[in-house]
């Protein structure tokens, strides 16, 4: 996909260095279309969370830095933005291990998300439509966090950056570790977010969920963009679909394709 005017978030050439040494992203490229949802699949350490810490502006605390690239949102060059000017500028993160605030109530969680925001009024309609997005949170608004099920947890990340009212939300493996029902439910929330009016960068593993709702996909492998096209196709495609929704034993895209070339060469 080829940026554009309609671009809310652009990603060009990005590399990204831990510890002076270790580099992850080569020359990294993606865009996300302002109000689309956009997949990002690849398996464990192809760089997918490194991507959104560079896009949050969180790769400086884990000792990251861009050698490389330029990452423009909203039109604006935010490429060395700090965390906090990037939510107000309108970009949220929703870590891996939905990362909750375990020892303070649900509602202490949800206010500590609009912690950039002034009006209160504005913050007052924000809470009221996470609540309305997650009914079990209004059931629990005074409870510790801490003791919330897995699913509500995750429900309660999602709905604290929904706090900061971003323009784009980035969602890192929502469906980790969750039970099938609940995995559903997260799925029709991002639906639901979107429609309202916020773009999306789902990062996931599960990329029949990932795919069924995006309108384009990016499959990484080791930094770098392997496979990219509308989610349609990439959802259709055999070597994705035997990579992510079969039982193959192979360790990277890169392995399927090759094994399958050998299966039709040998034929």
């Amino acid at each position: 996909m080829t940026a554009d005017d309609t671009d809310l978030l652009s990603v060009r050439n990005l590399e990204v260095v831990y510890d002076d040494v270790v580099a992850v992203l080569h020359g990294l490229s993606l865009t996300v279309p302002s109000g689309a949802i956009v997949a990002l699949l690849g398996a464990n350490g192809a760089g997918k969370t490194t991507l959104l810490r560079a896009v949050s502006g969180l790769l400086r605390p884990h000792r990251g830095v861009i050698t490389k690239g330029v990452v423009h949102f909203d039109g604006v060059d935010v490429t060395r933005a700090d965390p906090a000017e990037m939510v107000r500028r309108g970009i949220a993160q929703v870590m891996e291990g939905r990362r909750v605030f375990a020892e303070v109530t649900v509602e202490e969680n949800l206010r500590a998300g609009a912690y950039t925001r002034r009006s209160r009024s504005e913050v007052r309609e924000s809470y009221d439509r996470v609540l309305g997005l997650f009914p079990a949170l209004a059931r629990y608004r005074r409870s510790v966090a801490g003791y919330l099920s897995g699913g509500e947890q995750q429900m309660l990340a999602i709905g604290r950056a929904l706090m900061a009212d971003p323009t784009i939300l980035l969602l890192d493996e929502p469906s980790l570790g969750l039970a099938p029902q609940m995995v559903a439910q997260v799925r029709e929330v991002i639906v639901e977010i979107n429609r309202q009016g916020t773009s999306v960068l789902l990062v996931e593993q599960n990329a029949a969920m990932a795919l069924s709702i995006a309108t384009f996909g990016y499959v990484m492998e080791t930094g770098k963009i392997a496979l990219d096209g509308p989610a349609a196709d990439l959802l259709a495609d055999a070597d994705i679909r035997e990579f992510y929704l079969g039982a193959t034993t192979r360790r990277s895209l890169a392995d399927v394709k090759t094994y399958r070339r050998k299966k039709r060469w040998s034929a």
